[in-house]
């Protein structure tokens, strides 16, 4: 089978049944209605309903039409087409059509600036880029440095003039399957991801990955029919999606929600009947704080009926779920580990069996293996730290277009070496102690400390500078900035605050620090020194997933 397989199985059993809900909350709405009401009372402004609905037939029926779109412009099997969206209702049938045209999807990170775009599109080969009105401005001096791009397709309306409009021209291609035998063995997708250098890496997979996370992700989860899916965090990136795929292997409902306010959380939960949740760090802290404060209360609302609560994609403080759990006992807790080049989580898996094991990241996951192995590649014993390697139908083919990097983690007997540090305990869980990578996990997204230090070292009165992540309670980490300054210089916080304005807003040290920045011998930053001083070795006590 191949994952298409699924979505027409859905389509077949489910048809008239509720697929995807995309609910897109403002700070103006009436409180007093539900979001259903407030999508009726807004329908005459199509432009920006409140709650949009999709079945599992239309959803079939638009991957249809797209993959037949690029059809019938003669797109060859195995062309390469980019997806720079937000969350919404086009995202996954666009995504499934051009699977269903036996394409390579490419999901783009929607925080990438111009620059990354087009390093991105010509480092995956993107022929055809389908692309939100959120990014009209970035794509105007993205497309000038991707001229391997043909065709540009926008979604949504008044887009710019060399874009063809998406929607529109799927309204005159057919619903029906189109004529593309797949297999498991066909290339599938492209994601992105990205070492301490910053320079994102193309990770490709084939459709056998994309369909034993399927399989992976119900087994961890148990998603059943009645189930509903609560997904907030983006679907560009591999820990969404493929927690999506276990509503898509169950035929049951999802959820896609635009912001992350608790009380937006708690309404879709309650209006929805939501019975999974998957959260990030910052948000589950943000619940928990405005329930502390009085601010949000659970008596305003219908929770009952949610079952299970996961955390993914950044450090998860064990303080954090034990007193989750003490709010809401009723609660299952769970955690997966995963990399993008692991097909995202999965390959290792708390389970929700195991709460007194919080802070491990858990076991070998649902078709997977792992090992502990020392720089050799020999197995450790149990109890000593070494690197994390798993083993799966997962695991990426390869670094498109890059051989170097996929030997380096890839040596050729089926194991990938993940860069993480870890230990074994007696009960056989996995403990990450330590990574070797220096990227930085702030709120669920990677900080590349290479990009803010050569962003920093242009400021003249900067002598020297190390970007390393400090623990933070709410974000997981948070990037610090150790500076030396040029003998004769003066340097304030409030200076290198406004200096910085010019990275996004997620880019920007949390914290800075003026200090002498040590190197060793061969000029390179000492950062186990640095984290050894500013946050005694070593990041909290946590788990890494995702």
């Amino acid at each position: 089978m191949v994952i298409t397989d699924f979505l027409e199985r859905n389509s077949r059993l489910y048809g008239d049944e509720i697929s995807l809900v995309e609910l897109s909350p403002t700070e103006h709405r009436d409180k007093a209605s539900t979001w259903r009401e407030a999508s009726l009372v807004e329908a005459a402004n199509p432009d920006a309903p409140y709650r949009r609905e999709m079945s599992w037939r239309d959803f079939d029926r638009r991957a249809n039409r797209f993959a037949n779109l690029l059809l019938s412009r003669g797109v060859p099997r195995g062309t390469k087409v980019g997806m720079l969206l937000m969350n919404c209702l086009e995202f996954l049938p666009i995504y499934f059509g051009i699977l269903k045209a036996g394409c390579i999807v490419v999901p783009m990170n929607y925080r990438y600036s111009s620059d990354e775009i087009s390093y991105c599109l010509d480092l995956a080969d993107v022929e055809i880029l389908v692309f939100g009105p959120e990014f009209i401005e970035r794509m105007e001096d993205a497309r000038r440095n991707s001229p391997r791009v043909k065709s540009y397709f926008f979604v949504g309306k008044n887009g710019p003039e060399y874009a063809e409009n998406c929607i529109h021209l799927m309204n005159f291609c057919s619903s029906s399957a189109p004529p593309v035998a797949l297999s498991e063995d066909d290339y599938a997708a492209i994601y992105f991801s990205s070492g301490t250098t910053g320079f994102p890496k193309a990770i490709l997979h084939k459709h056998r990955a994309l369909y034993s996370s399927c399989l992976t992700e119900q087994h961890h989860h148990g998603q059943t029919h009645s189930d509903v899916f609560l997904c907030i965090p983006p679907l560009y990136h591999t820990g969404a999606k493929m927690h999506w795929f276990g509503s898509l292997a169950s035929g049951s409902r999802a959820v896609l929600l635009r912001g992350t306010k608790p009380e937006w959380i708690f309404r879709a939960v309650t209006e929805e009947k939501c019975t999974i949740v998957w959260l990030l760090v910052p948000w589950a802290q943000d619940i928990l704080d405005r329930i502390d404060s009085g601010a949000l209360k659970l008596s305003d609302y219908l929770l009952d009926q949610w079952r299970l609560m996961h955390i993914g994609a950044q450090p998860v403080p064990p303080s954090l779920i034990k007193r989750w759990l003490s709010v809401f006992p009723h609660h299952k807790y769970d955690t997966n580990y995963g990399l993008s080049e692991s097909i995202g989580p999965g390959c290792v898996h708390l389970g929700v069996e195991n709460t007194e094991k919080v802070g491990a990241i858990g076991r070998a996951g649902y078709l997977w293996e792992t090992k502990i192995i020392d720089e050799s590649g020999s197995p450790v014993k149990r109890g000593e730290v070494g690197e994390l390697a798993v083993k799966g139908p997962g695991v990426m083919v390869c670094y498109y277009k890059n051989p170097e990097a996929t030997a380096e983690i890839l040596p050729g007997d089926g194991w990938l070496y993940t860069g993480d540090m870890a230990r074994e305990d007696e009960d056989g869980f996995i403990w990450l102690v330590d990574r070797k990578k220096d990227v930085i996990i702030t709120g669920g997204e990677n900080l590349y400390p290479v990009q803010i230090e050569d962003y920093l070292r242009s400021n003249p009165k900067i002598k020297d500078v190390a970007v390393i992540g400090l623990p933070d309670k709410r974000l997981g980490e948070i990037a610090a900035a150790i500076i030396s300054v040029k003998e004769g210089e003066t340097l304030t916080e409030e200076e290198v605050d406004a200096f910085c304005e010019a990275l996004p807003r997620y880019k920007r040290p949390r914290r800075v620090i003026f200090a002498d920045v040590p190197r060793n011998p061969t000029g390179k930053i000492e950062k186990p020194v640095l984290r050894e001083k500013y946050c005694g070795g070593r990041l909290v006590e946590a788990q890494v997933t995702n």
